[in-house]
């Protein structure tokens, strides 16, 4: 028997260096963001902020206050850059503890300032995805009010950014067109934009002329495709969803499997239950995924309950206390979060960021 628990999501700090290393080759650009939000995309912030700043990343993102505070509170004092903010949260104590705000209105430029301690600030622009970030109508008011700010000495300008949707390349290429003229309209009164950021890992991969002075990394730093077309250029999972099966019985064909018996077998066979399920993040509605369980791939048999999911083995020798493996590095045979991400219809980065709470993290160096 194992001594792993019983539920485990191992995190490989080598593939998060390796990612970053690769990265840093395939989109060069001055400075590199590694984005640690929403717990380092399942993989544990600070985990990966230290993983990603030793492999050559220079700042982190993180969407809100909060999440920069874990990061602070653990003694990474690296540039930290949040930007969703409560509009009834205190920034001062985000910059008291020298976290760059992200503004994406005249409002939140004002709530910043009156934080006090000299607040670091990104303006953040709309260029075109229609979320967060000051529309073009409101241009001229915002950057008035910054630039007396940044004459008084009462908030430092740091940056300018905005997001691209990853709808198609004109697009891009139309929301880049938006973000130089609000660089113009910086430059028209008088500011500095400072680092100059547009770019995340997809575009920071496929259009060069997007990554301006950093390129802001999340879901490849942890090894994930950004989309399809970047399953093939290197990067390493780094985490690995596994669990101990806790039960092997010998059913008769015909045998209905789960709820609502999706899946009946076709002969005798062998099923094994394992841990996992919908509570734990793992997509109730994923059909055709697989699971590796020593060293051979068995298809999961009918629907994923809360707690559970069951793999029909057939005829081959599985025992209770071997290890199922959901995903994890092809490198180890293993089904990929992309692969659960295409038998539920959706994306690798939810598969890896929903895991629930009774799932153990584990750091290692590499997987085994």
């Amino acid at each position: 028997m194992s001594d792993r628990p019983f539920r485990e999501a191992r995190v490989a700090i080598d593939a998060i260096a390796h990612n970053v290393e690769l990265l840093r080759r395939l989109a060069p650009s001055r400075h590199l963001m590694a984005v640690v939000k929403a717990d380092g995309y399942g993989h544990g912030a600070v985990t990966a902020a230290r993983a990603a700043l030793e492999a050559g990343a220079d700042h982190l993102g993180v969407a809100d206050v909060t999440e920069a505070l874990e990061l602070r509170r653990a003694g990474i004092d690296a540039p930290v850059l949040a930007w969703l903010h409560d509009p009834a949260a205190d920034l001062s104590v985000a910059t008291e503890a020298g976290i760059a705000l992200g503004v994406s209105s005249l409002a939140e430029l004002e709530r910043a300032a009156a934080a006090g301690h000299r607040p670091v600030v990104h303006v953040k622009v709309d260029t075109g995805l229609s979320r967060n970030g000051v529309v073009e109508s409101e241009w001229g008011a915002l950057l008035e009010r910054l630039a007396a700010l940044v004459d008084s000495g009462d908030v430092r300008l740091d940056g300018v950014f905005s997001h691209l949707s990853n709808t198609s390349t004109d697009d891009d290429r139309a929301q880049r067109e938006v973000f130089e003229r609000f660089l113009d309209a910086v430059d028209a009164v008088g500011l500095e934009p400072g680092i100059r950021h547009l770019a995340a890992s997809a575009a920071a991969i496929d259009l060069p002329e997007t990554r301006f002075d950093m390129v802001r990394s999340g879901i490849a730093v942890y090894g994930v495709a950004p989309a399809p077309q970047h399953r093939a250029i290197g990067l390493r999972p780094a985490m690995e969803l596994s669990a101990t099966v806790v039960s092997v019985k010998r059913v008769p064909a015909g045998s209905g499997v789960s709820y609502g018996y999706l899946h009946r077998t076709q002969g005798a066979s062998t099923l094994a239950l394992v841990p996992l399920g919908y509570a734990d993040g793992v997509p109730r509605h994923a059909r055709g995924a697989r699971v590796l369980i020593g060293d051979e791939i068995f298809p999961v048999a009918g629907r994923i309950a809360m707690d559970q999911l069951v793999v029909d083995v057939g005829d081959r020798r599985v025992a209770v206390g071997d290890r199922a493996v959901l995903f994890g590095d092809p490198a180890s045979g293993a089904p990929t979060a992309d692969d659960w991400a295409d038998a539920a219809g959706t994306i690798g980065y939810e598969v890896v960021t929903r895991l629930g709470r009774r799932v153990t993290r584990t750091t290692v160096r590499a997987h085994a």
